[in-house]
């Protein structure tokens, strides 16, 4: 497929410095008896009983695109009833058009052994800036009339959260009580992360009236391998979920139980990346597109096979985001320099050569922003994380490296000097990125990717800061609230601000709006093949005339290319939209280098990858 991008040129560099860190414990959480409010808090412990123990909240997804929306909910299984994958959706609440999905039986053992059914159902023809109304049926019984509107497809907001993780404050004290993370209403430190989670998207949806959709990085729930439906209802009961979808990440205490892909009902699933919860998919919305990784599995080979099919899904989005719940660059005591990197020497380069913008990251509790990042080029090892013996949990104690099966200590004791050995072996190959050379909070057409951070919605757990704060890191924050994220998108300009919400319920900006901006450059023709981009070398020549990195590029019994020349032949008329793949060796400089291209009409098209060998990065 053929698209038009723009280019521009640049040579950057950087440098790093890592500590280790050793295990916290969550420091605070949010209680919900002092934020709620007398009136509200006790109005809410009246009703836990019943807001517990109902499994069948409805629950919207972000569809393939913005003209679509998914749903998903329980029913009960009853005698003599079968389920009814049912909504009916329409601008007119007295005529509306029913739309049909597929259901399946829930695994009992997750809902105290009574039968529920699943139900998934994708609307389609939305339009934007529309009121819409819908029920669903739960065995022919439609539900009360809800109220749902699209924004803007133009200019798009998103509510970006991290782990609400309903539950997590377990332990905690409350009063004269201690939360507790029983099944059913004993679950109370679930009614107390559940209501800070409403009141969180409460407070952030009156401050935004206007978002399309909330991205969630990951462990909606607490409970890992073990039964948590109320949890699932506590984060499913919050009121501005019935008329905002949630584009939902798989976090690893999500990851080990598969009611995660009963109760979302996620768009354009893969098959890749998957554990018992499911696994990666990938949506467009607007000038986006948005890929959500389970990096819960380790295998990165099926992400990068994700990550292709959605660029070939649409190859011509202005913004790739990518979603995964462990934050490969972050900044907290728990997981930053531990468990949470163990993927950051494999997905920074891949990152780099799908041309990925920004990366939403959540698991630590913190709030960070980090520089813009690129990879160094450099050879590094491969890293995982594995299953405790039982298979319950993540065993949060050691990381293993793939190529040699060597286990190591995150945490290694003093006296253990193989083991510290290779822990400081493993956070140095860490060090795999090159920090992009920016200044201000607005950059124009950058080579690197942003990673962002977010701290708990819900509150329900917080984290300290590491001491030592990594030079990768631009900004961060622990303030010990609750906190969210303000994404704005159009087809030039990504900006986010993230805000606090206070014991009072007032917002507070957290760190200055960061943006992001693409502007026209010249024009180069592209083919894309296997969600692999490639320039055309003669277009990219012509786009950095008079720059630090231009080149002339000619034809003398074979490519010729010379660094730091102008270039002085035509461009290329044409556009073909389809090439063949091709080895192509070619003279740069008075030295034969060969690499992968695609050749069409007499042109070559080459790689992001390529031309970054001659300090030219590309904007889209």
């Amino acid at each position: 497929m053929q698209k038009r991008k723009k280019i521009l040129a640049g040579v950057l560099a950087g440098t790093l410095v890592l500590s280790a860190c050793p295990f916290a414990l969550a420091a605070s959480y949010n209680d919900s008896s002092v934020t709620g409010g007398s009136a509200q808090w006790q109005a809410w412990v009246s009703q836990w009983d019943t807001t517990a123990t109902d499994y069948t909240k409805v629950s919207l997804t972000p569809g393939a695109d913005e003209t679509q929306l998914n749903f998903a909910w329980y029913s009960k299984s009853e005698s003599g009833k079968t389920a009814t994958p049912v909504v009916h959706f329409g601008t007119d609440k007295n005529s509306l058009t029913a739309f049909t999905g597929t259901s399946g039986q829930v695994d009992t053992s997750l809902t105290d052994g009574v039968a529920y059914n699943y139900n998934h159902v994708v609307v389609t023809g939305l339009k934007a800036n529309t009121t819409y109304y819908y029920t669903v049926e739960k065995n022919g019984v439609q539900t009360e009339v809800q109220e749902y509107k699209t924004g803007s497809f133009d200019s798009v907001k998103i509510l970006y959260v991290g782990d609400p993780q309903i539950g997590a404050s377990k332990g905690q004290t409350q009063g004269s009580d201690t939360l507790k993370g029983d099944s059913g209403a004993g679950n109370t430190a679930a009614r107390n992360d559940s209501f800070a989670w409403n009141r969180t998207l409460e407070i952030a949806s009156a401050q935004n009236p206007d978002l399309n959709f909330i991205i969630s990085a990951g462990d909606q729930v607490n409970k890992t391998g073990k039964a948590k439906e109320e949890e699932y209802a506590g984060y499913l009961s919050a009121s501005v979920l019935a008329g905002l979808p949630v584009a939902t990440t798989i976090g690893n205490h999500d990851s080990l139980n598969p009611d995660y892909s009963y109760h979302f009902n996620n768009p354009n699933n893969t098959g890749y990346g998957e554990t018992e919860a499911g696994g990666d998919y990938y949506y467009s919305y607007g000038e986006g597109l948005f890929i959500v990784l389970n990096t819960n599995n380790y295998n990165v080979a099926e992400h990068e096979k994700t990550i292709q099919q959605a660029v070939a899904s649409d190859p011509d989005a202005t913004w790739r985001i990518v979603t995964i719940h462990q934050d490969i660059y972050g900044t907290g005591l728990d997981h930053s320099d531990t468990d949470g990197m163990i993927l950051r020497t494999q997905l920074t380069p891949i990152f780099d050569k799908y041309d990925i913008d920004v990366v939403l990251q959540g698991h630590d509790h913190t709030y960070s922003r980090s520089k813009l990042l690129y990879g160094d080029g450099q050879t590094h090892g491969t890293y995982e994380f594995r299953l405790n013996d039982e298979g319950t949990d993540y065993d949060w104690n050691n990381a293993y490296n793939t190529q040699t099966d060597e286990k190591i200590p995150l945490y290694p004791e003093e006296s253990d000097t193989a083991g510290t050995a290779a822990h400081d072996a493993f956070q140095a190959d860490n060090g795999c990125y090159t920090i992009e050379d920016t200044t201000g909070n607005t950059v124009v057409n950058p080579k690197g990717t942003l990673y962002m951070t977010a701290n708990s919605a819900s509150g329900s757990k917080f984290y300290e800061l590491i001491a030592a704060q990594q030079d990768y890191i631009a900004a961060r924050s622990q303030n010990w609230l609750p906190s969210y994220s303000v994404i704005e998108m159009d087809d030039d300009s990504f900006s986010i601000i993230t805000y606090q919400v206070t014991e009072t319920g007032k917002t507070e900006a957290i760190d200055d709006a960061f943006t992001i901006q693409k502007t026209d450059g010249a024009d180069v023709a592209t083919l894309t093949a296997g969600g692999q981009t490639y320039y055309r070398l003669r277009d990219a020549a012509a786009a950095v005339n008079g720059t630090a990195s231009q080149f002339n590029v000619v034809w003398n019994n074979g490519v010729v290319l010379t660094t730091g020349a102008a270039y002085t032949d035509a461009v290329p008329s044409s556009d073909p939209t389809t090439g063949s793949a091709v080895s192509l060796t070619l003279s740069v400089d008075g030295k034969s280098v060969t690499t992968g291209a695609m050749l069409a009409n007499g042109n070559y098209y080459v790689t992001a990858d390529f031309l970054a060998t001659l300090g030219v990065s590309l904007g889209a």
